[in-house]
């Protein structure tokens, strides 16, 4: 293998994951003989190669570049807590061995997931609190606080003596995202006095007209659904959205139903969420070995497996195989989460299972109501991110090929000067010359057991 190594004078991007796809996010910065680690993610459920039929239950970008210069290798820096950015590292961290560095709530989940796997007490965490300035080896960082569909969701300004990047990570424009802090365009407006040679931008909804809907408005929406319903509530959304989980707890309350949380991964979230102080001490959660006690109109559970997951609780529930809950007719399940590409069948398959129990079901294509809202930015926040930062040069990333062009377009229409697209394995140089050098390294996947 070639093992490209950046001179002084070089500033490179080069990511293995995560550009040309959407999941198992996997970036390298390079600079003066050492290599940066943004993001270390997972997929799910997707082969590992192209030509194959075969999926895998995890898949992630193969780290053989950087694990044969791994004395090259910095560290590791974790934007935030969602899987396809964070849920690869504790099962290639051994072939790394060096330091990770993130925000509190990250470092929270990231000792929960290495616990599993041994590694707790091994590996070194930095936990940095937001905004906070920090080296890692000849990088200059900053956490550029942003909102997502998560707590503590950070872009990352890198500094280097041969240029500057704002990587964004996941990010929209929320004023009111629930819980966190508000999206601030003040900060982000400083970054254009900081000459930034290139912003590595999430591209995932570049194709979508106008702008992404608030977290709150998403709460105003589930309320509006949930007030008037006379039987069970059962809703299915992803475990890492603390806001939209406080925001069903806060539906729970007002209706005067109680919520519980079906699954081991919304639990474990909410735990995490306890302990880094993003869950209201006033919204309880009972057990859910509680809920067959309950009246039906005061029932709200919570459920994994919104993407129609067999061996998840939505799918035991649509088998009448929950031991802590039965649905009957009357009883309403409602989707509060994207139909990620690849599951339609799979979600409709559990659809048509309540059905036949008698079971209602509730999409977002079924309601006017945002019951559902993205954590990505639509085309005019894009514009705007880049009126206030004002990059020398645009890279989508975080996106399929043609989300990348979509907001290639939008960069170029803001009157960003270059605009680069590119694939895992292309080498994107910033410093000293402008350019891509196509398929520098062969981007492969590879299958992780658990």
């Amino acid at each position: 293998m070639d093992l490209l190594m950046p001179t002084r004078s070089d500033l490179w991007f080069l990511p293995l994951g995560g550009t040309g796809e959407i999941g198992m996010n996997l970036n390298l910065y390079g600079h003066d003989g050492q290599w940066l680690m943004v993001d270390c993610g997972v997929s799910f459920n997707e082969p590992i190669d192209e030509n194959s039929a075969r999926t895998y239950e995890l898949v992630c970008a193969d780290p053989d570049f950087i694990v044969q210069q791994r004395h090259r290798l910095a560290g590791i820096v974790i934007t935030h807590a969602h899987e396809d950015h964070v849920g690869a590292l504790p099962f290639l961290w051994r072939r790394f061995q060096v330091p990770v560095y993130t925000t509190p709530f990250t470092a929270e989940i990231l000792r929960r997931k290495l616990a599993q796997v041994g590694l707790l007490g091994e590996v070194e965490i930095h936990e940095l609190p937001m905004g906070s300035q920090f080296s890692v080896g000849v990088f200059n960082l900053q956490w550029i606080t942003l909102t997502h569909s998560i707590p503590e969701p950070s872009g990352l300004m890198i500094e280097t003596p041969a240029g500057n990047v704002f990587h964004t990570g996941d990010w929209k424009i929320d004023h009111s995202p629930v819980i966190g802090e508000k999206f601030s365009p003040a900060v982000l407006s400083t970054l254009r006095k900081r000459d930034v040679k290139a912003m590595v931008c999430d591209s995932t909804n570049a194709l979508k007209k106008g702008h992404s809907v608030s977290e709150y408005d998403c709460y105003k929406a589930l309320l509006d659904v949930i007030k008037d319903e006379q039987g069970r509530v059962v809703v299915g959304c992803f475990s890492s959205n603390i806001a939209r989980l406080v925001s069903l707890g806060y539906v729970a309350k007002e209706t005067g139903r109680y919520l519980a949380l079906l699954g081991r991964s919304l639990q474990n979230m909410v735990s995490a969420a306890r302990v880094a102080g993003y869950w209201p001490d006033d919204l309880p959660v009972i057990d859910p070995s509680h809920l067959g006690y309950l009246p039906a109109d005061e029932v709200l559970a919570v459920a994994t497996g919104s993407q129609g997951e067999p061996r998840a609780m939505l799918n035991r529930l649509a088998r009448d195989d929950c031991f802590d809950l039965s649905l009957q007719k009357g009883d309403v399940v409602l989707f509060s989460a994207m139909i990620i590409p690849g599951n339609e069948d799979a979600i409709e398959r559990l659809v048509t299972s309540f059905k036949a129990q008698g079971v209602r079901t509730i999409q977002g294509h079924d309601t006017v109501l945002p019951i559902h809202v993205s954590g990505h930015p639509y085309e005019d926040e894009l514009a705007s991110m880049y009126d206030w930062v004002r990059p020398e040069v645009a890279i989508p990333t975080h996106g399929e090929p043609e989300h990348m062009a979509a907001n290639a377009r939008i960069a170029k229409a803001a009157h960003v000067p270059r605009q680069l697209t590119g694939l895992n394995g292309d080498l994107f140089t910033l410093a000293p010359e402008i350019g891509v050098r196509k398929n520098a390294i062969k981007a492969k996947r590879i299958a992780i057991a658990r």
